[in-house]
């Protein structure tokens, strides 16, 4: 009787250690599940949204140069950020829609991409830290005090195009021409500082600026058809409307024979003959490098705006030989030549 008492006092301790042994593997593999699933919760992702005024080659390079720079310092969508993507198709009210929503949803950080995507989203909070690039004046547009000190929530790079050397640029290519005919569009204020600018330079390069105005893409045929007989060449600004027009223009302006030079390296791949701009995606890059920054914990309002200082030569090959225009040998030396494109 005492053994039986004694074995089962026996059996119900190893029953006991049992149940005890296999709670802690249990206790330790929810442990483990919820480690794992704790690494892939929303909360833990870094929310970035990145608001682009339209899609085209110089704003599409420059948001794949941002992402590109947060990727090479350890910030991966999908790892331990979580990009939203969204395009303004070229319309402010959309683009102020999209900036409020960043905002109400408590996003991290946005990453505007042009003047109107940066005003937008200035407009729609002053808290959450707004990283912009291919603005052209970041201070005139209300967006910082100043370049080197914003005192605001928003900090970047700017895309201001370097006019002057574009200038040099068209005279070597074309040294008899007189009348510069540029096309803008009137509710970009970007555009309408270049305008001004070339404006001021033109004393200087014998130039008589000749400007036509649209505000959207369906106007630039017609006007294209009015300003072509009265120019000589048609220089293109960083402008986004007139950037997604592109082919258009280059194929309106072929048919009279009119050169296009352009004021970043798309315009050239969309037919015009030449430009000496800034990399967008290098600028896109350079905005991405600053956001690592603050994502690290520094303040947009101390953060100098920059620019790339640095020009490409770019020349389509393809248009200047149906323009019957020579390019100079020291220019080919030092070009990215692009053979096909553009107007046919």
């Amino acid at each position: 009787m005492v053994v039986k008492q004694k074995s089962s006092v026996l059996f119900v301790i190893l029953l006991f250690i049992i149940s005890l042994l296999s709670g802690c593997v249990n206790t330790s593999a929810i442990g483990n599940n919820q480690e794992r699933e704790s690494t892939i919760q929303p909360s833990n992702f870094i929310e970035i949204g990145i608001i682009q005024i339209v899609e085209h080659p110089a704003l599409d390079s420059a948001r794949q140069g941002f992402i590109d720079a947060l990727a090479s310092k350890g910030f991966e969508d999908g790892e331990n950020i979580r990009i939203d993507f969204q395009n303004a198709q070229g319309d402010f009210p959309t683009a102020q829609t999209i900036a409020q929503n960043f905002a109400s949803n408590k996003k991290d950080m946005i990453f505007a991409i042009a003047t109107p995507a940066a005003q937008a989203a200035f407009n729609a909070t002053k808290e959450i830290p707004i990283l912009i690039t291919a603005v052209t004046d970041p201070v005139d547009a209300g967006l910082a005090k100043s370049l080197g000190k914003p005192e605001t929530n928003v900090t970047g790079t700017s895309d201001a195009a370097p006019m002057e050397r574009q200038f040099e640029l068209l005279k070597r290519l074309i040294p008899d021409a007189k009348n510069i005919g540029i096309i803008y569009n009137t509710s970009e204020r970007n555009s309408e500082i270049q305008v001004d600018l070339a404006k001021k330079l033109s004393d200087k390069f014998g130039f008589e600026i000749i400007t036509k105005g649209v505000t959207n893409t369906n106007e630039v045929p017609q006007v294209l058809d009015s300003l072509a007989s009265k120019i000589d060449v048609l220089y293109v600004p960083t402008d986004n409307l007139v950037a997604s027009a592109i082919a258009i223009i280059s194929e309106k302006c072929m048919e009279r024979k009119v050169p296009v030079v352009g004021s970043e390296k798309g315009h050239v791949e969309g037919g015009a003959i030449a430009t000496e701009g800034i990399d967008y995606y290098k600028l896109g890059f350079q905005t991405g490098l600053m956001a690592v920054e603050v994502l690290n914990g520094s303040k947009t309002h101390d953060m100098p705006i920059t620019t790339i200082k640095d020009t490409t030569l770019t020349i389509n090959a393809m248009t200047a030989e149906k323009l019957n225009i020579s390019i100079p040998q020291d220019l080919m030396e030092r070009a990215e030549v692009i053979k096909g494109g553009g107007a046919r």
